[in-house]
């Protein structure tokens, strides 16, 4: 089974058993994520890709994609919601980037970059986790972990070990190792696993490798990650792209329809309210 889906006016085709984020990522139209990775099982963690469909809020990397569906992503509302988000996952770990070794290649810090987030809004956590350097390949900076569960799921689905897992709630929780000792040492975890090269921020490092590729030549420092995730080039609404353009009269009647106004037609909607400590 085939179709075709609308995002931001852009006629989007997909295959069968492709989700919305898939059907973007290949049709070249970029929507935000972290704990989403092509080949991967959806998991819907971090919902940074969260968009209306039809009217409705979900999660486009769990959302299979359907023909005629309506989808809104580049809309005010929703872009400062993703920033927000952001900038959450920032405070509540230490993410120090000019001195991280993954800076440059580290897609949380090239979100951040994509969403415009020029502070970081929230009051530090200032969280003082564990370093656990006692493995001789790889190294666990957990400070750096925003439990996107990427490397617990490769080591259960791509490596069949289950070195990695999550523990505890809110604040308490917490990436653990799967080892008589809950050091990485004694695991069964390998270098070449999957799972040790999985991480989308500086938490999980192979070791004697941080600084071969120089500063100004990593992965982001040339593109930006719009273009590195998706399989074509980033298509942005009202461009030409090859695809025909949805009708964006018919696609305020079926906002309209399907939940009211979205801010995508309606740019005079009032930003979301910001959460602050304290309130």
């Amino acid at each position: 089974m085939s179709g075709t889906l609308c995002i931001d006016g852009i006629a989007v085709p997909f295959s069968d058993g492709q989700t919305i984020i898939e059907a973007a990522r290949t049709a070249g139209v970029y929507i935000p994520y972290l704990c989403h990775r092509p080949g991967y099982a959806p998991y819907g963690s971090c919902k940074l890709c969260t968009v209306k469909v039809n009217g409705r809020t979900n999660t486009a990397c769990t959302l299979p994609a359907a023909d005629g569906q309506t989808v809104i992503s580049n809309s005010p509302d929703l872009q400062h919601d993703r920033q927000r988000i952001t900038q959450m996952l920032f405070v509540e770990g230490n993410h120090f980037c000019p001195s991280c070794e993954k800076s440059g290649n580290c897609q949380l810090q090239a979100v951040a970059y994509h969403q415009n987030m020029l502070d970081n809004h929230y009051p530090h956590f200032y969280a003082q986790r564990e370093l656990d350097a006692s493995h001789p390949d790889i190294l666990i900076d957990h400070d750096r972990c925003i439990f996107c569960n990427l490397c617990v799921r490769a080591s259960k689905e791509k490596d069949g070990k289950e070195v990695f897992g999550i523990a505890g709630r809110g604040i308490h929780k917490r990436l653990v190792i799967n080892s008589p000792s809950g050091k990485l040492k004694d695991s069964d975890i390998s270098v070449d696993d999957e799972a040790a090269h999985v991480c989308p921020t500086g938490a999980i490092l192979v070791k004697r490798s941080a600084y071969l590729a120089p500063i100004g030549e990593r992965i982001y420092d040339g593109h930006p990650i719009s273009e590195v995730a998706c399989e074509k080039a980033v298509i942005k609404a009202g461009e030409a792209s090859g695809y025909p353009s949805c009708d964006p009269t018919k696609l305020a009647e079926s906002a309209q329809q399907n939940g009211g106004p979205d801010s995508h037609y309606a740019a005079t909607m009032p930003p979301a309210p910001d959460i602050k400590h304290g309130r």
